[in-house]
């Protein structure tokens, strides 16, 4: 589906051929009817037919079905063929699904058989569906073994000159602190990314500084972190992490995320912002505006963006800086203060001139900013085994990084 357009499907399959496919027809003046209403719910039926949508640049992408389906299932799938098809045309929108529409079906076929996910990994997809412009060429005369394979992410025969795992562990920080300074909520949540440039089948195991793993083992010494919402690739042996909390698998090649999770903490504010409003006539206001970091001092953050809301008639803005620089971002109501390296302490002075004295439904600042070489959870990569029928040495690489995520502090103003 396009958004906005006057012919609005632009493509579908039908899997199963139990919902006609005139059922589709009804969708969108069932959404514009939820948007008047203001209740827009990923989730409508008409009849005994149910649609399930989610919409991306200006494409809406949308499951029928007539059953009481597995709906965690459908958005997972539909998640997924926004990935694939991203990864394919680069950009996925009306234009680059016209102008690519037979490699489009080609794609829907593989993802799914008569209503059941099959192979929905870009890369093994890319061994024997390839594009030229918006021509199919077929790359081999049969299908390659990696999916009727045990092991349907990684094809066989692959060789490098030098064997390297490269982990990326990435936390971002979601806060929320309210106006008198007191955090009303915070979480973690974390990704271990891999770059994988390993020869032939290997078998990889991960071993983090897991609680529930030192329980295990009856082991209490050292920090340790207790990870919920654990999710993992599909190349991770659950059953073996269920019994032992070992994470093994055999890596997809190249990149791929290996397993997120949520750590449910009281977080202390990275960085902290103090907001002063003074009001020195009916129009004429100035924001004092200083940032702290409360991290280690070893640590240093990067591309710190700090954004603060400025009502929609501000009018002649100037900024004062001790460091870094800001500008006016009027689409926005926003003055954003950027700060390439992040020292302990800074301030900036706003000044505004504006005609009403409050500031419409008074919004939070948020802050953007990148610590590298630290999480904020302390979780570790204790050890990275790679074991493979060769014997060939591997080299493994741990990057921790630390940013924000939904990262809010309410103001006075």
């Amino acid at each position: 589906w396009a958004a906005n357009t006057v012919i609005p499907v632009l493509i579908c399959r039908n899997y199963k051929g139990d919902v006609d496919m005139a059922e589709i027809d009804h969708f969108l003046p069932l959404l514009m009817t939820q948007e008047e209403e203001g209740l827009t719910c990923p989730i409508m039926s008409h009849g005994n037919v149910h649609f399930l949508w989610i919409k991306h640049t200006n494409l809406y992408l949308v499951a029928t079905t007539n059953k009481n389906s597995n709906a965690s299932l459908v958005y997972a799938f539909l998640y997924k063929v926004v990935e694939v098809f991203t990864e394919y045309f680069t950009e996925l929108e009306e234009e680059s699904i016209q102008d690519n529409f037979v490699v489009v079906y080609e794609l829907l076929d593989e993802l799914m058989d008569f209503g059941f996910p099959q192979t929905t990994d870009s890369k093994i997809l890319q061994e024997y569906i390839t594009q030229e412009g918006t021509k199919l060429e077929v790359a081999k005369t049969k299908v390659p073994t990696t999916v009727t394979n045990a092991v349907s992410w990684r094809s066989e025969g692959i060789k490098y000159k030098k064997n390297e795992v490269f982990i990326d562990v990435i936390e971002s920080i979601n806060l929320l602190v309210n106006a008198n300074g007191s955090v009303m909520s915070s979480d973690i949540v974390g990704t271990v990314k891999l770059k994988t440039m390993l020869s032939g089948m290997p078998e990889l195991r991960l071993g983090l500084n897991d609680r529930a793993l030192f329980a295990l083992t009856g082991r209490d010494k050292g920090k340790t972190v207790t990870m919920e919402d654990v999710k993992f690739h599909q190349c991770v042996r659950l059953s073996r992490f269920e019994s032992d909390r070992t994470i093994s698998f055999i890596p997809p090649d190249g990149e791929s995320e290996l397993m997120s999770y949520r750590i449910n903490t009281h977080v202390k504010p990275l960085i902290w912002i103090e907001s002063v409003i003074e009001k020195f006539s009916h129009s004429r206001v100035e924001i004092m505006v200083k940032a702290k970091g409360q991290f280690k001092k070893q640590s240093v953050a990067n591309n710190v963006e700090v954004r603060v809301p400025v009502p929609s008639d501000a009018d002649s803005p100037k900024f004062k800086t001790s460091t870094g620089h800001a500008k006016y971002v009027p689409e926005k109501n926003l003055a954003v203060w950027t700060i390439k390296s992040f020292p302990v302490s800074v301030s900036s002075k706003q000044h505004f001139l504006w005609k009403n004295d409050e500031m419409e439904g008074k919004p939070p600042i948020t802050v953007n900013f990148e610590i590298p070489y630290f999480t904020v959870s302390g979780i570790q990569v204790r050890y990275m085994k790679i074991i493979e029928k060769s014997g060939y040495q591997a080299l493994p690489w741990v990057r921790y990084i630390t940013q924000s995520g939904d990262y809010q502090l309410r103001s006075n103003f």
